[in-house]
């Protein structure tokens, strides 16, 4: 199972769970204290939604791909350092209320990519206050490039 994952940082939540819910004729899959997400079936899709502040328009946060495996998130891996991508690991990362492996890249007009696979739900939005996860901070990658994490990092 795989599917493309947008994560949109949204000024009201509760008024873009009622939309979102409406447009692909489906409730949540998880909703938390300033959090939602849905799996859409149709088309197959893992769509992210982060409070933001509230007077800021909805904005891209992150884009990602969920695969089924943490053998498929190292295959993507080498795949990405293979074609010359820099790119930065992630393991048994908390993230988004969920554990999660994951390896970020990014695209030539820096938006960060993410392939990650959930291991485990998880108490917490974030691994720790001020990292890369769903916090809107920067966090270095491992490479010569040294390109930010993400805008919003994870989920």
């Amino acid at each position: 199972m795989s599917r493309v994952q947008l994560a949109l940082r949204v000024p009201d939540l509760a008024a873009s769970v009622a939309f979102y819910s409406k447009l692909f004729g489906t409730e949540p899959a998880k909703l938390r204290d300033g959090y939602a997400n849905f799996a859409i079936e149709e088309p197959p899709l893992k769509l992210v939604l982060i409070e933001g502040a509230e007077n800021e328009d909805t904005h891209l946060d992150h884009l990602g791909v969920e695969v089924g495996t943490t053998e498929a998130v190292h295959a993507a891996t080498a795949r990405l350092g293979e074609a010359g991508l820099p790119t930065t690991e992630e393991n048994d990362t908390t993230c988004c209320y969920a554990l999660q492996d994951k390896v970020w890249v990014h695209g030539p007009g820096r938006e960060p990519w993410e392939v990650y696979v959930v291991k485990a739900d998880a108490g917490a939005l974030a691994k720790q206050q001020g990292s890369a996860c769903c916090a809107g901070a920067e966090a270095t990658a491992d490479s010569e490039a040294s390109e930010p994490v993400a805008a919003g990092g994870c989920c």
